[in-house]
Parts: C-alpha cells; structure tokens; sequence
C-alpha cells in the first residue's frame, strides 16, 4: 500500500486576478457555482488515451468484490464508449452521467501532482560505500526517537536494520513516497518495502525549506530540484536538511509484489489517482485532460483525455487535487516530480445504477442515508 506522508510535490499554486497558463491552466468553462457540477454535454477535443483504462479496470472487478458491485457496470460503458466512439459529447449515448469539477480557482483548474514506486539500491551487510541504515518499524510506542537521533544512532544494537544504502536521499524519497522496492545488488534480489510505521514526531517539507532559504526558486520546486540540490552539498550538509524533518518512516520487507494503493488493488502507471475519498471513493472512475510536460518538467502546451480510476488516498490530496501514480523507477520519478499542473476533470457515474447521479452523495453516503 502506498501512503504518501504529505508529498514534497504537492504544492498548490494561487490564483492571482491574471489568468495564469504555466502551470496549463485553462479557461474555457464560466465560473463554476459549486465543487461538483452536473454536465450534460463534454466539450473536449484534447487527444485520446484510453489504453490503460481497461487493464485497470479489470484488476478492480477481479481484486474486490464489493467495488466490482457499484461500478463494474460503469466501468462496461466506458470501456465500450472508448472503443466503439471516444467522442466525450456522445458519453450520454451509454448512460454515462458526468460531473464537472469546479476547480480551486472555480474555473475548472484541477492540480494533478504526481507520485511513483521507487527502487532504491541496498547491501544486505554494510560496507565503506553502503552504510547509511534502513529500519524496520521499533517497539518505542510513543516515545520514538527524531529523525537526528536515529541518524545519530539511537536505533543500533536492536537489529532493525533492513539494508543499507550508499546515500541519506533515497531513503528519505522512499520515506516520503511511503513504499516502494528495494534492489539488493549483492545477490541481485527485487523486495517490496510496505509502510510499517512512523515515529509519530512532526513532519516537516524539506522543499519549503529550501524555498525559504533561496536555495531552489518556489516555481521550480519538485523531488528532482530537491535530489539535484543533495548531489552538490557534502554529508554533514544534506544530513542537516534531512533532520529539519523530525518525522521518520519505518518499514517492512515483503516478497516483490504488484504495487497496490490505499484500496488494495495494483496500480496501473497512468491510470490510477489519489483523490479525496470523502468526494471520490474508491474505485471511482474520472474523465481527465491530463496536462502533458517537458522533458524539463515544463507544460508543453497540450492536454491529453484519460480515463483513470481512484484508488489511492494521501493525506495533502483533497478537494480539487488529484495525485496520478506514474510507475516504477527513476523514470518514473522524474516524471512524477515534475508534476504540479492543471486539467479539467469530470467525476463519472452511470444512469439506474448505484453510481447515478455522481453530481450528489457518494455511493456509500446514499446508502447510508436509506439507512
């Protein structure tokens, strides 16, 4: 499961009385009343992508029955809508029901960030150049030591030590990602590294404090700047900027597995989204102009149309924030920490069934409610 403690990529842009477009903001739509808007016709012409969706779909339907129940039929629609047409003004012809979010600026800007897998390089056994200790979860209950005394070794002697690891930023990006695989080059085995747990101490965005100190410009500000900015300091330095975050993360080995998010199912690169759950439960399906980048991080101009699913949940991830899962790797890392741009984006459901109406309740909440 993939729990993201507050991502260093989140950050949420203002709007000023300028229509801002750097960050492919758009302004096609009148000001929207409220968070979720009901729309009877989808005006895009953004090019299509659909390709993930299916695959996505069918691990939801085979891994949880209960999410199959409510959308499953949706999800038939849609897989049909994208073969036989793909035309979102025609979405109604398959009794699919849409809502329009109305964005954080009530134009239709949504923020998309973005957040990955890591595979971080570990030694079983420590030496001159893998020596920087990864730990399993401690019993301290609620007295568990900062992030400056585990450094300073308050964890040693207790046999926590999972792997080594020849720098202090992979870990902490893993930390910050919440999980992620681990690579053993000494017998050139693959684990999978779930969240075990924290020290329960306050977290602090290592990003805001090099923002604060001048040391990377706030617009270009992602997990790549932060890493490129490590690279250069010396160890007592890159050591001190870590532990101005007191939060540390612990974790537990597993056998190298499909990546599953907040509800348990695997996670499909560019079809899967965080979301606020509160609006978005799990397994909901949204229509998105995902903004296309740069390789420089920057927008490139366009938009493309994506059918993704919501399975995934994170704790800065709410309201008009959806977080895209971009995969496994530094590629896909790189990627996801270029992401902190905008599209427009409609919550799905479908007409007769228990996703009608996804302007209103939640599936979940209208059950409740006949309760």
């Amino acid at each position: 499961m993939i729990k993201r403690i507050l991502p260093l990529a989140s950050v949420l842009l203002v709007f000023g009385c300028a229509q801002q477009t750097d960050r492919a903001q758009q302004y096609h739509d009148q000001e929207f009343p409220s968070f979720l808007n009901k729309t009877e016709v989808i005006e895009s012409n953004q090019p299509r992508n659909f390709n993930s969706f299916e695959k996505q779909a069918a691990e939801v339907t085979k891994n949880s029955p209960s999410m199959a129940k409510t959308y499953q039929p949706l999800y038939e629609q849609l897989q049909e809508w994208a073969i036989k047409s793909g035309d979102p003004k025609q979405l109604s012809e398959y009794g699919v029901q849409a809502a329009q979010l109305g964005g954080g600026d009530k134009k239709g800007n949504v923020l998309f960030t973005g957040y990955f897998s890591p595979v971080m390089e570990l030694r079983h056994r420590p030496d001159e150049k893998f020596k920087y200790p990864v730990y399993g979860l401690p019993d301290c209950q609620q007295d568990c030591p900062t992030r400056a005394e585990i450094y300073g070794g308050a964890l040693n002697g207790q046999g926590l030590e999972l792997g080594y690891a020849d720098n202090l930023i992979d870990p902490f990006i893993m930390e910050v990602q919440g999980s992620g695989f681990v690579h053993f080059g000494d017998d050139d085995t693959l684990e999978y590294f779930a969240y075990a747990g924290k020290n329960n101490r306050a977290y602090v965005s290592i990003g805001r404090v090099l923002i604060e100190r001048d040391e990377v410009p706030k617009e270009k500000m992602s997990l790549k700047a932060i890493k490129d900015w490590v690279m250069k300091q010396d160890e007592k330095t890159v050591q001190a900027l870590l532990e101005e975050n007191t939060s540390y993360v612990f974790f537990a080995p597993q056998k190298a597995a499909p990546v599953t998010g907040t509800a348990g199912i695997p996670l499909q690169a560019m079809a899967a989204v965080a979301g606020d759950r509160s609006t978005f439960p799990m397994g909901t399906p949204i229509l998105a102009e995902v903004p296309l980048l740069n390789a420089d991080g920057t927008w490139s101009g366009a938009h493309e149309l994506r059918l993704l699913i919501v399975l995934d949940t994170g704790g800065a991830v709410k309201g008009n924030h959806f977080d895209l899962y971009h995969g496994l790797g530094d590629f896909a890392g790189t990627q996801a920490g270029h992401y902190k741009h905008f599209g427009r984006v409609w919550k799905l459901g479908l007409e007769n069934s228990p996703s009608q109406d996804p302007w209103a309740l939640s599936p979940e909440k209208r059950v409740e409610k006949k309760k």
